[in-house]
């Protein structure tokens, strides 16, 4: 997913465009857009070995800005006020019944 991120010019380190390859050292801001935010991460340090997920924050810190976030929640409450859930298209047995509605003979 981030090679391909990258083969797309999609993530900067320090400004500049960045390969998969590209090595990365304490100091050095990693942006990139995910969910309709551009995300800044500055790497901390950087590990000998690999670690676990749950230890990953240890080595970066995230500076993306609050109102990115403000703004993503406002995304996705004007989404949900434009379509409710489950309004939309109807399912194939909800026009199954529409067409049996339709099909059924009046005395």
């Amino acid at each position: 997913m981030v090679t391909e991120a990258c083969k797309k010019n999609h993530i900067t380190v320090n400004g500049q465009v960045a390969k998969a390859s590209k090595e990365v050292f304490a100091t050095d801001k990693i942006t990139f857009r995910k969910d309709q935010i551009t995300q800044i991460i500055t790497v901390l340090d950087v590990p000998e070995n690999r670690v676990g997920a749950k230890l990953v924050d240890v080595y970066r810190k995230n500076e993306t800005p609050a109102e990115a976030y403000e703004h993503l929640e406002l995304l996705k409450l004007s989404k949900e006020h434009y379509r409710k859930n489950g309004d939309g298209r109807p399912t194939k047995k909800d026009r199954r019944d529409i067409d049996d509605f339709g099909n059924q003979k009046t005395e």
